[in-house]
C-alpha cells in the first residue's frame, strides 16, 4: 500500500538542492517591513529554550510580544533540567563530522520517520546557535588551548556535543533568559509568569489569542495577538513517573487540538536509556543521569541470571557488557531506543541488579583506572554529586544503578516547514511540535531544536504570516474570548462539583501505569486495545470520583493540577489508538509483533513511511487520521544497524 497524502497537509516543504532550501524559502517568505512590525502583536506561550529565544528574537525584531509561563520565573523552564549537551556540526575534532553527518545521523537515529528538509535545516542552524550562545556567554567547556570541548552521545561516531559539565540545559536557559529579560527592560515583552494556558482562541479561522489562569489568584485573563506561538514543552507526564518536572504537562498541546490543531504520531515517545531506578511505590517522578555518562561509563550486568553479589564481588571474567557485545561499532553509545530495550531485555531475562532487579550497572572503574578521578569528577561531577544524595552510593566507589524511563517525546502538534500548525496564525516549536525526531531524538538533539526554532527559523516565518494574511484588529473585548472563557470557566466548575473521594494524582498514578503496562517500552494488538478500554473506564472514574478542594479564585494548585490530568485522560486515548495503528516498531515505538529475530525494531516502509497527524471529533469519537508521506531523497531507507 502506499502512503496517501491527505488533502488537510501542506508541509511547505521546500524543493531543489536540500542544501538550498531554507536560504530558498526564507527569501521566498514575505517580509514585515521594520517600520510595521510594532503594529503586529505575538503572544509566546512558555519561556524554555524555544520560547525564551522566540520571545527575545521577535522582540529584537520589533514586535509586540507577550510572553507567559507556568513557572514562577522564566528561568524555571524545564529546559533547565537538560544534562549532557547541544549537537552542532562544527568538527571541531577534526573527525569527520559535517552539517550532510548531522543531517543524516539525525535521520537515521529517528528512524526514517522525520522530513528530510526540516532536519537539514536543523543541521544547517546548529552551528549558528553555538556561536550565538557563546557570544552570549554561556560557559561551554573548552580544550587546553580555548577551542569549545566535544564528546560523543548516542547514534553518533564523532564528538559534536557541545557541553557545561551535566548542567547544559541550565547555562543555555540562562543565555535565553537573558536575551527576554533585556526585551522585557526594554519594554517590548510583556512577562507574566504563574500563567497556565487553559484555551485557544480562533476567531475566522486564526488564532488571535489565549485564556490563561492566573496561577496565584485563580482569576481568568485573557491575551490577544495577531499570532500565538506554543512552547510548552512535551509530555512525558501522562506516563505519571517520568524525568519531566511535575508541572510539565499536554494541556495547551491538547486544547488547542480540539480546537482545530493536528497531533502528530502521539506515539512517539523516548525512553531514555540511564535514569536512576524506580525505588518505591509511592514515587512521585524519576532522575535522569545524562547521556553523557555513557562516554566514560561502561554499561553492564552479571553473566548468571539472578547474581545478587554487590558489583566490587563480580570479577571482570562474570561480566556482561552487552551494549559492546551486540553492538561493537557504537558499544555503549547506541542510541537511546535500541540501549533502553537492551536494557529491558537483559531485567526481563533475569539478569537485571538491585533490590528490585529493575537496573542495570552503569560503571566507571576503568574510566577512573585510565584518566583519574579528578577527570571525570571535572566532566561529571554534579552528575555523580547528584546520583548520591538521591541514592546515598557514591559511583566513584561502586557503579550507578540505571533503568530506563519516560523522557522525550517525539510526537507533538503537527507543523509544517514553517512551523505553523493548521490553525492558521498558531505556530508551535520545540519540543511541543513533532518535526525534526522521527521516531527516536538523538541525545543533544532537544537544545538544538528548541533554539533552532526560537532563534533562527520563527523570526523570519513568522512574517509569511503576518504579512501573507488580512488580519482585522482584535482585542479581548471580542465575543470569542467572551466564549471561549466561558467554557474555561464551566470545565472548572465542572471538576470542582464532583467533590469525590480520589484525589488526582492517585488517578493519575492509575493511568500512568496503565500507559506503562499497554503502551511503554513494549506494545502489542491486544494489550493496547485493552488499554483504549481502561483509560475510557478511568476517565470516567475521574469525573465520577475525583476531589478537589478549595475552589476556583484563589491559589489552588490542586485545581490545577487535576485539570491537567483530566487532559491527560483524554489525550491518552489518542496515543494508544496512534500505537495500534501504526502496524510497524520504529524507534521508540516499538511493537512487539513487528520485530526481527535479534529483537530489533522492523520497519514497514511499504505502508508507514508517513507522518500521522489526528484530527479531533470528540470525545470517545475516533480521531480522523491524516497523513503526510515521507520522502526521502538523500539518506536510503536502510534497516537500522549499530553493529
Amino acid at each position: 500500500m502506499v502512503t496517501a497524502a491527505s488533502p488537510r497537509l501542506e508541509s511547505k516543504s521546500p524543493t531543489g538542492p536540500i542544501a538550498d532550501r531554507w536560504d530558498k524559502h526564507r527569501f521566498e517568505l514575505k517580509l514585515v517591513n521594520p517600520a510595521n512590525k510594532r503594529r503586529f502583536h505575538v503572544v509566546v506561550v512558555g519561556t524554555g529554550l524555544a520560547g525564551a529565544s522566540a520571545a527575545a528574537s521577535l522582540a529584537e525584531l520589533g514586535y509586540d510580544v507577550t510572553s507567559l509561563c507556568i513557572q514562577d520565573s522564566p528561568r524555571r523552564a524545564h529546559s533547565i533540567a537538560a544534562q549532557g549537551g547541544i549537537n552542532a556540526a562544527k568538527n571541531y575534532p577534526n573527525d569527520g563530522d559535517s552539517i550532510y553527518r548531522l543531517f543524516y545521523d539525525t535521520v537515521k537515529g529517528g528512524d526514517f520517520r522525520a522530513r528530510e528538509s526540516n532536519v537539514y535545516r536543523l543541521a544547517q542552524i546548529s552551528n549558528n546557535i553555538i556561536d550565538q550562545c557563546a557570544a552570549q556567554g554561556v560557559p561551554f567547556a573548552r580544550e587546553y588551548g580555548g577551542v569549545l570541548a566535544n564528546r560523543s552521545f548516542g547514534g553518533a561516531q564523532v564528538s559534536r556535543t557541545f557541553y557545561a559539565r551535566g548542567q547544559t540545559g541550565q547555562q543555555l536557559l540562562l543565555g535565553a533568559y537573558s536575551a527576554l529579560m533585556r526585551q522585557v527592560g526594554a519594554g517590548k515583552v510583556k512577562m507574566y509568569p504563574r500563567r497556565e494556558m487553559l484555551d485557544l482562541v480562533v476567531i475566522d479561522g486564526v488564532a488571535r489569542g489565549i485564556v490563561a489562569r492566573n496561577l496565584v489568584t485563580g482569576a481568568y485573563e485573557r491575551y490577544a495577538g495577531d499570532a500565538v506561538v506554543l512552547c510548552t514543552g512535551g509530555y512525558s507526564n501522562v506516563f505519571f513517573l517520568s524525568t519531566n518536572a511535575k508541572s510539565c504537562n499536554v494541556t495547551a498541546g491538547w486544547r488547542c487540538t480540539k480546537r482545530g490543531a493536528f497531533f502528530a504520531n502521539p506515539c512517539f515517545t523516548q525512553i531514555h536509556p540511564t535514569c536512576i531506578p524506580v525505588s518505591g511505590e509511592y514515587q512521585a517522578k524519576l532522575t535522569l543521569m545524562s547521556e553523557s555518562l555513557r562516554n566514560d561509563g561502561r554499561v553492564w550486568v552479571p553473566r548468571s541470571a539472578g547474581d545478587k553479589r554487590p558489583a566490587i564481588d563480580v570479577p571482570e571474567g562474570e561480566r556482561d557488557y552487552y551494549l559492546e557485545r551486540r553492538y561493537p561499532s557504537f558499544g555503549n553509545l547506541v542510541p537511546r531506543d535500541v540501549a533502553s530495550r537492551a536494557a529491558k531485555e537483559r531485567c526481563d531475562a533475569g539478569f537485571g541488579v538491585g533490590r528490585t532487579g529493575q537496573a542495570v550497572f552503569l560503571d566507571f572503574r576503568d574510566a577512573i583506572a585510565r584518566d583519574g578521578e579528578d577527570v571525570i569528577r571535572k566532566k561529571y561531577g554534579n552528575l555523580f554529586q547528584m546520583y548520591e544524595k538521591i541514592t546515598d552510593e557514591n559511583p566513584y566507589r561502586q557503579p550507578m544503578r540505571i533503568y530506563p524511563a519516560p523522557h522525550y517525546t517525539m510526537g507533538g502538534v503537527w507543523v509544517d516547514y514553517n512551523l505553523e500548525s493548521t490553525v492558521p496564525g498558531l505556530f508551535v516549536l520545540g519540543e511541543a511540535n513533532f518535526s525534526d525526531h522521527g521516531a527516536n531524538r538523538l541525545g543533544a538533539s532537544a537544545l538544538m531544536q528548541g533554539l533552532a526554532d526560537g532563534y533562527f527559523v520563527i523570526p523570519y516565518t513568522i512574517g509569511g504570516h503576518l504579512a501573507g494574511r488580512k488580519l482585522e484588529p482584535v482585542d479581548t473585548g471580542h465575543p470569542a474570548f467572551g466564549d471561549v472563557e466561558t467554557e474555561v470557566r464551566e470545565r472548572t466548575d465542572r471538576l470542582l462539583a464532583v467533590d469525590g473521594r480520589r484525589t488526582a494524582e492517585n488517578l493519575h498514578r492509575e493511568l500512568g501505569r496503565i500507559m506503562w503496562d499497554y503502551c511503554g517500552m513494549g506494545r502489542n494488538a491486544d494489550g493496547l486495545r485493552g488499554a483504549v478500554e481502561k483509560i475510557r473506564a478511568l476517565r470516567a472514574e475521574f469525573w465520577e470520583n475525583v476531589r478537589i478542594p478549595g475552589g476556583t479564585n484563589e491559589f489552588n494548585q490542586t485545581l490545577e493540577y487535576a485539570g491537567r490530568v483530566a487532559d491527560f485522560m483524554e489525550f491518552a486515548e489518542l496515543m494508544v489508538e496512534d500505537a495500534l495503528a501504526r502496524e510497524e516498531s520504529c524507534g521508540g515505538h516499538f511493537r512487539e509483533e513487528h520485530q526481527t529475530e535479534e529483537g530489533e525494531a522492523r520497519r514497514n516502509d511499504e505502508e508507514f513511511t508517513h507522518a500521522a497527524a489526528w484530527e479531533f471529533q470528540g470525545l470517545d469519537e475516533k480521531a480522523t487520521i491524516h497523513l503526510e508521506p515521507l520522502d526521502f531523497e538523500h539518506v536510503k531507507l536502510t534497516q537500522r544497524s549499530y553493529k
